[in-house]
């Protein structure tokens, strides 16, 4: 009983809530209703009521209706009849239109307010005995009823969850600031004296949107205010120009203070106003001025909620403080995984101790084959916890690679990603989150993370855009596929290109022992990896294929080459009961200075073309797949336009003498992929009558963009 009570209560209060907003959304739409009725396109034409009538969702049509009808009685009364007949058929209209759920496209709304106010319109003057002029007075009310159904149906039906990243498309954009508008003009007909605290709130918020938010928006918002509010009365048609103009101004001054722009503007509306000659010009004279002290006297708490609206969602990327949070977390996570790693052996070694003491005492109680069986068992349950060990350990090095990358993130651009996040909104695409990295070395880099494998990111015009927002130049994006989710990474366009081209040789079978790769890590840097499988034919091409691909995966993920061999060394080890190994060469070019870093654990020779030099770069290691522990041997060179790498697997080196280097002297004007070919004919020419092994050779030549 006393778990009922709490549960009828929040019911209570729910159905409470629920009612307090039909009440709500049932006083706004008869409020909208009443305040367009209002709404007078050069004193004659009033139609915005109607549209709002075609556009009201089922539970609120009626109460827009009863608003219009009562507006129209009040600030229409010689043509109440007209309109009163067009409220009811808009509304019967509207009434089908729900019951029948055909009100998810605007076309329909739009064409009832425009068949409602034709025929109502036509039927009066043909009472009347009216002529052409008033029949193209009525078909351009009708017109503008159409519009306003269309405006205010992609207002009501905008998905408003997009202010949460201020990401809104222009268009949708658009079409609340015109509907907006159309209020405003409404409540432009209450006037003190003939003063509109409705256009001093037009020029408040102009400004407001000049100064904080973006100069395009700022622009749209006083076009269409100025030809809302001005095309009330033939002599106020100037404020479409008026206001434009003069928000242009404000945003040139807006960079110099808040009085500038507003001076500005003020000065440019009374000189229209001076121009236009009606007697309304003073009065929008001082509208003009005292919005610009109520936006330049406007309190810093205000302004700085404005100011958090228009660019809020670039705050989505981490800042300083965050990254420096994040570093520190990453760094105690790969600390506490070290530690786990450590107590994992320590366990291991003290197993082990008791093991070998119980194998001594039971070792007479026990045959010969049986001793051998039990210390065959404790060596394979050894060798799952040492493997166990390394996976703490090669975590742990994951865990700091991370914390090392954010740590080498310089900067966090909050400005451009939420410039980026407005750009996709244009296009109906809403990332989860957006970063745009500067690291140490001034390189930006930006990575998108969306819902579901969205790729029309990577779009050419969209990337030219998001160049022109960060002022650089980026290479086509590049998409990374998760679960659920899609990582689309844009990195600046480096200085330098590699052409590559690479040749492979089976030497038993259609399975070759060598697998060759070549990936870019997204962050200017082009990765050749070439893994050699022990032996030949499918085992090897299994080994091979294996430590690649583990490799390059853990490589573009942002791991570094020690941790990721770490990895692929302990799954090579317990990959099967029988010895399994590989080698692995890897050559990381930074394509912005052309520097190298060679990786090799144990691969033949690497060679480095500069002209009719050549540089032989040999280093001692193990493969992966043998022993716990091993890691790379490592050496950095670097190149420059025209130099030339080239990697080999040993079925090349392993046909004898020295000739690899005497022939790629002699290739200055050949490309890659002809060099590679050449190699290996070479080598198989070399091989005859020899037992083959499996050959891979990759040239690739850096070339200065």
């Amino acid at each position: 009983m006393k778990t009922v009570a709490p549960q009828k209560e929040e019911l209570s209060r729910n159905t409470k809530n629920s009612g307090v907003k039909k009440i709500t959304e049932a006083a706004v739409f008869f409020a909208l209703g009443f305040t367009l009725s209002s709404c007078f396109v050069l004193r004659v034409a009033s139609p915005f009521s109607i549209s709002l009538i075609s556009v009201s969702k089922k539970n609120n049509f009626i109460y827009s209706a009863v608003g219009s009808a009562l507006g129209y009685l009040a600030f229409c009364p010689d043509n109440f009849a007209r309109y009163a007949v067009a409220v009811v058929i808009v509304a019967l209209g509207t009434f089908a239109l729900a019951l029948a759920e055909a009100k998810n496209q605007p076309w329909f709304p739009m064409l009832l307010s425009f068949l409602s106010l034709l025929a109502t319109g036509v039927v009066v003057n043909l009472k009347m005995g009216e002529g052409a002029a008033r029949y193209a007075l009525v078909f351009a009310e009708s017109v503008l009823g159409l519009g306003g159904a269309y405006f205010f149906f992609r207002s009501i039906n905008c998905n408003f969850r997009r202010f949460r990243f201020k990401a809104l498309p222009v268009s949708d954009l658009t079409c609340i600031i015109t509907s907006v508008s159309v209020i405003l003009m409404g409540l432009s007909r209450l006037t003190i004296g003939g003063f509109s605290p409705a256009r001093m709130l037009a020029v408040i918020i102009i400004l407001l949107t000049a100064h904080y938010g973006a100069d395009r928006l700022g622009l749209i918002l006083a076009l269409v205010l100025g030809f809302s509010l001005g095309v009330e009365d033939t002599g106020t048609v100037f404020l479409a120009g008026a206001y434009a103009f003069s928000a242009m101004l404000a945003t040139i001054f807006c960079t110099e203070s808040k009085w500038s722009a507003a001076t500005s503007f003020s000065l440019c509306v009374a000189l229209f106003s001076v121009a236009a000659g009606d007697e309304s010009g003073i009065f929008i004279i001082i509208e003009s001025v005292a919005g610009g002290i109520a936006f330049a006297f406007m309190p810093r708490l205000v302004t700085d909620k404005i100011e958090e609206f228009f660019h809020d969602g670039a705050g989505i990327t981490p800042d300083g403080s965050l990254r420096q949070s994040l570093v520190v977390r990453l760094r105690f996570a790969s600390s506490a995984m070290h530690h786990i790693s450590e107590s994992v052996n320590e366990v291991r070694e003290k197993i082990n101790d008791i093991n070998a003491k119980n194998a001594l005492m039971a070792k007479a109680e026990l045959t010969e084959q049986e001793y051998i069986a039990q210390e065959i068992i404790n060596e394979k349950t050894n060798e799952i916890r040492m493997v166990a060990s390394d996976q703490f350990f090669s975590i742990s090095d994951m865990l700091a690679d991370l914390a090392k990358e954010f740590d080498e993130a310089e900067y966090f651009d909050n400005i451009a990603a939420g410039k980026i996040r407005r750009l996709l909104g244009e296009y109906e695409i809403y990332p989860r989150n957006i970063s745009v990295i500067e690291d140490k070395f001034g390189r930006m880099r930006i990575e998108i993370m969306t819902k579901g494998r969205e790729s029309a990111i990577s779009r050419t015009d969209i990337q030219k855009q998001i160049s022109k927002i960060c002022n650089r130049y980026f290479e086509r994006g590049r998409v990374t596929h998760f679960r659920d989710d899609s990582m689309i990474t844009f990195a600046e366009r480096p200085n330098y290109s590699f052409e590559i081209g690479f040749a492979q040789h089976s030497a038993e079978g259609r399975l070759c022992g060598d697998t060759v790769k070549t990936v870019n890590d997204g962050k200017g840097h082009c990765i050749l990896i070439i893994s050699d499988g022990m032996g030949r034919g499918g085992r090897a091409a299994l080994d091979g294929a294996m430590g690649a691909g583990l490799l390059s995966k853990l490589l573009c993920a942002g791991f570094g080459f020690d941790s990721a061999l770490k990895v692929v060394n302990s799954a090579l080890l317990v990959k099967s009961n029988e010895e399994s190994l590989a080698t692995l060469d890897c050559a990381s070019v930074d394509l912005f200075t052309g520097r190298v870093d060679l990786y090799k654990a144990g691969a033949p020779a690497t060679y480095i073309v500069k002209g009719n030099r050549v540089e032989k770069c040999e280093l001692t290691s193990m493969p992966a797949g043998i022993l716990r522990g091993i890691e790379f041997a490592k050496r950095t060179a670097v190149l420059s336009n025209g130099n030339l790498i080239v990697m080999v697997s040993d079925g090349i080196i392993d046909v004898g003498g020295d000739w690899l280097p005497a022939m790629l002297r002699g290739f200055e004007d050949a490309s890659p992929q002809e060099i590679a070919d050449t190699v290996l004919r070479e080598a198989l020419n070399i091989a005859q009558g020899k037992k083959e092994d499996d050959m891979s050779i990759i040239a690739a030549r850096l070339n200065m963009l």
